[in-house]
């Protein structure tokens, strides 16, 4: 099996990246940055999120693990202490793989023929540097609402305890297939009018976000990476077709995770 070990960067995350290779190694293991079978992110949910994004094609062929050197996070559930364990799990036994939902998202802009298509693992918002956002929301193309506010979320059942938790958004168990729209601090009054509460979305759905002024700029953030984007004339969302693999060797309970993360004492 080939496989490849990111890391945070940090001297503790580096040597336990280090641990790891020599480890696998040493079973007979090929190490492989180009097309690993499984991939090893050392560090935290932010690492494994770059990580990701840098396999995002290969999904079909590779599968995703974490160990984490810092706070306990969603994505890295590996405690550093458990690397020779782990070790020996990955090279004796044939792991189980979990799918669980992406995010597609593509960019209409004026300027471009074709749009600008992207994979999201966590969310994708939409925000302005400078103003409100003000967009017509329609779903299946149909028109459900005119947004006006500070912007909004979209994102993934396994990205639903992220941002989109801080925005009061639900928490969706990643094993079902749905996107979730989350508001903004959104302008209502006698006026304006919006929803106001989270929309969860079946994969059967398509969401657009139709800007009123199609001469506005706009912040997309896909993830991690944030993208000054003008003359926007569609944004549209979707749960993707592609899935991403976690391989797991021992159980992975979301709702305790979700616990431990949010509302246990214990430390």
């Amino acid at each position: 099996m080939k496989f490849y070990v990111s890391s945070k960067g940090d001297h503790k995350s580096n040597t336990i990246k280090s641990i790891i290779e020599q480890y696998l190694l040493d079973f007979d293991l090929v190490l492989s940055r180009q097309e690993p079978d499984l991939v090893i992110s050392v560090g935290g949910d932010g690492t494994f999120l770059h990580t990701v994004h840098d396999y995002f094609h290969r999904l079909e062929e590779t599968a995703f693990i974490g160990v984490h050197t810092g706070h306990l996070g969603f994505y890295a559930d590996w405690l550093p202490d458990e690397v020779e364990k782990l070790v020996i799990e990955i090279a004796k036994r044939q792991f189980e793989i979990k799918e669980y939902p992406l995010l597609s998202m593509s960019i209409f802009s004026a300027n471009q023929k074709e749009p600008v298509e992207y994979l999201a693992l966590n969310e994708a918002t939409i925000k302005k540097i400078e103003g409100s956002v003000v967009v017509d929301v329609k779903i299946n193309g149909q028109q459900f609402e005119r947004f006006r506010g500070d912007g909004l979320c979209v994102s993934t059942p396994s990205g639903s305890t992220a941002y989109n938790k801080a925005l009061g958004g639900a928490i969706v168990h990643p094993s079902l297939s749905t996107m979730q729209i989350t508001e903004m601090s959104s302008i209502n009054n006698r006026v304006f009018r919006t929803i106001g509460s989270p929309l969860i979305l079946p994969s059967h759905h398509v969401c657009q976000f139709v800007p009123v002024n199609r001469d506005q700029s706009f912040l997309i953030t896909i993830d991690h990476i944030t993208k000054n984007v003008e003359n926007v004339v569609a944004l549209e969302y979707a749960v993707a077709k592609q899935k991403i693999r976690f391989a797991r060797f021992r159980p992975f309970p979301f709702w305790k995770r979700v616990r431990d993360s949010f509302i246990s004492d214990e430390r």
